[in-house]
């Protein structure tokens, strides 16, 4: 034997007949919270505070870096770097 039940509703009304709370409410107020969080970080966004926080040793790592950068710019390609100078 076979019982088929085809239940037609929204998810409203299904939350409400299975007695589940409606979350809507807090999931706005986490929803706002993270937008403002973001807002506010974008607004305080400091290109050197970023750097000092990816680099905290700083002056020896940003140095490596730099140098680092300048000579992949002065190869043609980062992987013929500093061939060709003794041979």
């Amino acid at each position: 034997m076979k019982i088929k039940i085809d239940i037609d509703c929204g998810p409203e009304e299904a939350r409400a007949f299975l007695g589940l709370p409606d979350m809507r409410p807090i999931h706005d107020l986490v929803i706002n919270e993270m937008r403002d969080r973001l807002l506010a970080s974008a607004r305080a966004l400091d290109p050197d505070a970023m750097v000092r926080t990816w680099f905290p040793l700083g002056g020896p790592w940003l140095e490596a870096l730099q140098n680092l950068a300048a000579g992949a710019a002065k190869a043609n390609t980062p992987w013929d770097a500093g061939k060709g100078k003794d041979k």
